[in-house]
This record gives C-alpha cells, sequence and structure tokens, in this order.
C-alpha cells in the first residue's frame, strides 16, 4: 500500500482560505473574515509563515479575493452588540426624558389648579360684596340739569 503523499504548506494554506471563503472554518469561530493573517491561522500556523515572497500566488489570490469581497464581512458579535445596547440607551435616555417632561407639565397643571381655585373664591367675595352694597331700594332718575348758555362769538365781542 503506497504511503499518502503529505500535504504541502501551500496546500494546507489554500484549504483553509477555501474554508473560510465558504464560512466553515474547523479552527477559527464560524463568521471569521478572509484575511491574510486568518487563513495562515486557520492553516494552523503563525500568521507569519503565510509572506508573499514564499507564496506569491495564494497571497495574489487572497488580496483580489479581499478587494472584491472585503466590504462584505459580517459584523461580529460584539459590533452587534455595541450597537444593540447604544439603541437601548438611547431609549433609556429618550424614557428618562419624557419622565422628567411629564413631572414638569403635571407641576405645572397643579399650579394652575390652584391659581383657579384661589381666583374663582375671589371672584365669589366679590360678587357677594357687590350684591350687599348695592341699594335695595329702585333708582330714582335725577332731572337732568339746566344746560348752561352757550356763548356765541357776538357775545364774546359785545364784552369786550
Amino acid at each position: 500500500m503506497p504511503t499518502p503523499k503529505p500535504k504541502t504548506a501551500e496546500t494546507n494554506f489554500r484549504e483553509a482560505f477555501e474554508r473560510l471563503k465558504s464560512g466553515v472554518p474547523k479552527v477559527l469561530p464560524a463568521g471569521t473574515p478572509v484575511s491574510q493573517n486568518n487563513v495562515a491561522k486557520e492553516a494552523g500556523c503563525d500568521p507569519s509563515a503565510l509572506r508573499k515572497a514564499r507564496f506569491p500566488g495564494l497571497v495574489e489570490e487572497i488580496q483580489d479575493y479581499l478587494a472584491t469581497h472585503g466590504h462584505e464581512r459580517p459584523t461580529s458579535e460584539r459590533q452587534r452588540l455595541l450597537k444593540a445596547r447604544q439603541v437601548s440607551r438611547g431609549k433609556t435616555e429618550t424614557i428618562a426624558s419624557l419622565k422628567v417632561q411629564r413631572d414638569d407639565a403635571v407641576s405645572r397643571l397643579v399650579e394652575a389648579d390652584e391659581v383657579i381655585g384661589s381666583l374663582t373664591l375671589r371672584v365669589r367675595d366679590l360678587e357677594a360684596r357687590l350684591e350687599s352694597l348695592q341699594p335695595r331700594a329702585s333708582i330714582m332718575p335725577v332731572a337732568a340739569a339746566k344746560p348752561k348758555a352757550i356763548l356765541r362769538a357776538m357775545d364774546i365781542m359785545d364784552q369786550k
């Protein structure tokens, strides 16, 4: 039985590259983005082992892949949690702000009710005083006084 040939380092790197591209790595966690360092780590090597001087074709393939697919990186769990925390914090701050506004509005409403109550009592008191001050007898018309004589221009000339 012939002994199988051992895999070359380049073969290991290529297989690791394909696993990362398909999203099913064996060594790294699922969803790890493709990068030159991650390909070396997925192959079980130190990141410095995958150098352009030793594997120029493979490194160029990885760089070409990154140039065309680099923007498709999924957000990490940490980034997703940070974003959720920011949204939650924004909602918490909004709720706190709304509570302050509500408390201020209730305070103003209580003050307005108090002013309305005191003004209503004052109006009632003044109406009662007005009724007591009004004469109980009917009002008699007063005869109009005689109109004073109107000076005319000729009367003024005679006085001079």
